[in-house]
This record gives C-alpha cells, structure tokens and sequence, in this order.
C-alpha cells in the first residue's frame, strides 16, 4: 500500500476514492470500502482512501481514538487498499472551505467517490454532497445496522461502550477485538512486589482505554500471551496518573522497550480501593484466576 500525506503526491491516474475519518476501521468502515473495491477492480482502478491524522472528531471536539496511525494504516492495508492518503488534521486544515476540499478530489482525479451518509466537510461542515456531485459521481453508503442490534454502527458508539468498560460489544461493532498497542516502560514494580508482575505500557494520551480490569490477550515479539490487565488509577495506593498494565501468564523475561498490543476480551471487573496490600494482591490472584478462566476454551 502507498502511503502518502499531500494530494499532490498521488500517482496520476483516474481513482475510485473513499472519504472519511474511519477511526477504529469498524464494520460500517469495511463495508464502504469493501463496496469501494469492488467498484475500483471493476473499473480497472486503484481505491484510494482520502483519511486524517487526527481523526476529525479527535480534535474538533477532544474525543479519543479508537485506532492510531499506526493501526489505521495496518488495517487499511489488510483490507486491499491500494492508496492511502492520509492528511493531518490540524487548525490550518479546519479552516479550509469545501472549495479547496473539492479540489483535492478533483487534483486526485476521482472517478468514483464513497462516503457514509453522515459525511460532512469544510469550515463549519458546510459541504455535502451536492458538493462532492460537482467532482464525480458519489455513492452514499446508509449506516451499516446488525441484525438485532438495533443501533447504527458509529465511532461514536464504540467509544461509549468502551466508556463503560463494555469491551465485548465495541469488538461487535468494530468485527475485531478492541486493542491498544504501547511500549513497556519502567514502572514502580509494585506488581513484582505482590507477586505478580507487571509489565507497564505507555499509550498516547489521546487513546481510548476502557477502565477496569480486564481477560486479554497480549502480542509480544516472542508470541502471543493470555494476562490480566489494570486499566486505572490504583486508588489503593493513591495513584494520580492513569496506568496501563498487564500481567502475562507463564511469560518470563524481560519485556521493557517491546512494543505490545494488548486486546480487549472480557470484562472482570472495575477498579477499586482495598483497604490493605494484603487485599489488594488477594483480589489480584482472583482476577488471574478469573482471566485464565475467561480465556480457556469452552
């Protein structure tokens, strides 16, 4: 996959593009650009997918991302995009008119153009799609619905039912586990001290983490690992700043300055205080025992 920053660094050539934030690339996403593809390989063109770095609503309204650079790129490629052209979203980019949206398409040579029917562009949103006709013909995919879910599949819903620590039903929606990668670093092996050691991940702060702790699976360079991770501020020992540890069962060695990605299984339960370190790592041996038990086979 080409992944390319500026309009102008588009290879020439006619081009069915896709628009849009496509933060978490969740199943509505897949389904836009799967369609996207189909029409691409039909007219014997590349798909391009015109995306942004924040994602928009990221930094209009101060929300979180469900997936970074990094993820978004990876799950672009997994899904056949040829071309990814992704802008960052910034105060210069916020205040450009539809006008000069329009022509990045038109400089693109857009063929084709799909979007979601929510899709809005330009200072103050005002583009749409009477806009996006005057470039090419534009297809407007309805949100995607589950059958029995009876709710559209949305970013937005997917960060509220992380809010909640309903991390089962955001890998409903996103047709994946919900994860967050980061790197191990030194913390204050507190874990260690308990028994049960911790390796201490550090994620942007602009990335959502459900709170509480949860059965997950772990990618490390030596392969992939059941823990138990702690989203949270560990009230019991007064803790200011937001922490992110997983404890990786029969792991041993040394994960400081590995990249991790964690992904999000099943729920055990929300943070809380314990009145003593003795409580705290009897509550900790049954969370493990709760997470290996989440994570056995039926």
């Amino acid at each position: 996959m080409l992944l390319i920053n500026d309009p102008q660094d588009a290879p020439p050539g006619p081009k069915v593009v896709a628009v849009g934030s496509f933060d978490g690339l969740h199943l509505g996403h897949q389904h836009l650009l799967k369609q996207a593809l189909q029409d691409a390989h039909a007219h014997h063109m590349p798909l391009l997918v015109y995306t942004f770095d924040p994602p928009s609503k990221v930094f209009m309204k101060g929300e979180g991302f469900l997936t970074d650079l990094s993820e978004k790129t990876e799950l672009l490629r997994a899904l056949g995009v040829e071309i990814a052209l992704i802008v960052p979203f910034n105060e210069e980019f916020a205040r450009r008119d539809k006008g000069e949206f329009l022509g990045d398409l038109r400089g693109l040579e857009a063929h084709l153009i799909y979007v979601g029917e929510d899709f809005r562009f330009g200072r103050g949103r005002a583009g749409g799609l009477e806009d996006l006709q005057t470039v090419a013909p534009t297809r407007v995919l309805p949100l995607l619905e589950l059958p029995g879910d009876g709710g559209a599949v949305k970013s937005t819903r997917i960060r509220e039912l992380l809010k909640t620590g309903d991390v089962e039903g955001a890998s409903r929606l996103l047709g994946r586990p919900y994860s967050a990668r980061g790197i191990v670093v030194e913390g204050d092996k507190l874990g260690r001290t308990l028994g049960f050691p911790t390796a201490n991940l550090q994620v942007s702060a602009m990335k959502v983490l459900p709170l509480g702790v949860y059965a997950v699976r772990v990618q490390t360079h030596e392969g992939e690992y059941g823990a138990v991770a702690n989203v949270g501020y560990r009230p019991t020992v007064d803790g200011r700043a937001l922490r992110f540890e997983v404890h990786l069962f029969d792991f041993a060695g040394d994960l400081y300055g590995q990249e991790l990605t964690v992904a999000f299984l099943h729920k055990i339960r929300d943070e809380m205080r314990f009145g003593s370190l003795e409580e705290l790592k009897a509550q900790i041996a049954r969370d493990a025992q709760a997470a290996r038990a989440a994570l056995s086979p039926a």
